[in-house]
């Protein structure tokens, strides 16, 4: 990877993470365009590592919230486990909504399924039309949520479920988890923060797996060029997600779904007409 290939993907990276449109699909597909080749573990990492650099901005522009306890007395009588979590109950519930994402993908890793899965620009296609047509249906279906809800472990872990459909690239975290939460009564935006927050412990296992493996492997990769590629990834991923969050916030609580829900359908059909034609997605080959 050049170093504009690498800023390229990190500009994508930091616009889409947040947004319902799939990181992970747009950054596969813009791999593709660029030629860059695809089933390289280092490729696979790049991907992974680079989206904990953008997620980051949520600490940095939640840090209020996201650094919070409870100090208030805990119930009379209560045990010290359970004095713990009234003091530590955020970060509780990220502990119970992440825990269905830690199974499942650790076994769409072990099976090969996740590489196989990142490879497959066509399945990314398809599941952004898939995920384009359910995003024009969902806010009417789903808007019903209310103020008074909040995330409880129940929710948590519900809307954690929700979270394992993005192992397929195309689907998007972010939308698998905001419709998630709607569908347990929250309004939109309270799902989306809480979609915030979940996909820190989220994607730093992700990225701590990939890192893990990478070392295990081989270490071949771990060029001073390599290395600063994910640095610079991270970094420029980092800037450009904190900049377009917060406007994604106010979008998606004011108009909702729809407008994204056309853009997936429009490019995942783009994309699939280029493929069933013949046609290579690299503009240059």
């Amino acid at each position: 990877m050049t170093w504009l290939e690498t800023v390229i993907i990190a500009i994508v990276e930091g616009l889409t993470e947040f947004l319902p449109v799939s990181s992970t699909g747009h950054m596969i597909i813009t791999q593709n365009l660029l030629g860059i080749e695809q089933g390289d573990p280092f490729v696979h990492a790049f991907t992974f590592i680079i989206q904990f650099g953008a997620i980051l901005s949520v600490v940095c522009l939640y840090w209020k919230r996201f650094f919070q306890f409870d100090n208030s007395p805990a119930p009379a009588g209560s045990s010290m486990w359970q004095k713990l979590k009234h003091k530590y109950y955020f970060y509780w519930l990220l502990i119970v909504g992440v825990l269905p994402a830690v199974i499942i993908g650790l076994l769409a890793k072990k099976s090969g399924l996740l590489d196989w899965l990142l490879d497959s620009v066509l399945v990314v296609a398809i599941m952004l039309v898939v995920g384009g047509v359910f995003m024009l249906f969902c806010d009417k279906l789903f808007n019903k949520g209310s103020d008074a809800n909040k995330v409880n472990e129940g929710r948590a872990f519900r809307i954690g479920l929700y979270q394992c459909i993005s192992v397929i690239p195309g689907v998007s975290r972010s939308m698998a988890t905001i419709v998630g939460g709607m569908t347990q009564g929250l309004t939109r935006q309270r799902a989306a923060e809480f979609s915030f927050f979940l996909a820190v412990p989220t994607m730093a296992g992700a990225t701590l797996l990939d890192l893990l493996d990478l070392l295990k492997e081989d270490t071949a990769w771990a060029t001073s060029h390599n290395i600063t590629m994910l640095i610079l990834g991270c970094v420029v991923a980092f800037i450009v997600a904190l900049l377009a969050m917060k406007w994604f916030v106010a979008f998606l609580t004011k108009y909702g779904f729809k407008a994204f829900g056309y853009y997936r359908i429009i490019v995942g059909g783009i994309i699939l007409a280029l493929l069933l034609t013949g046609h290579s997605l690299a503009m240059v080959d």
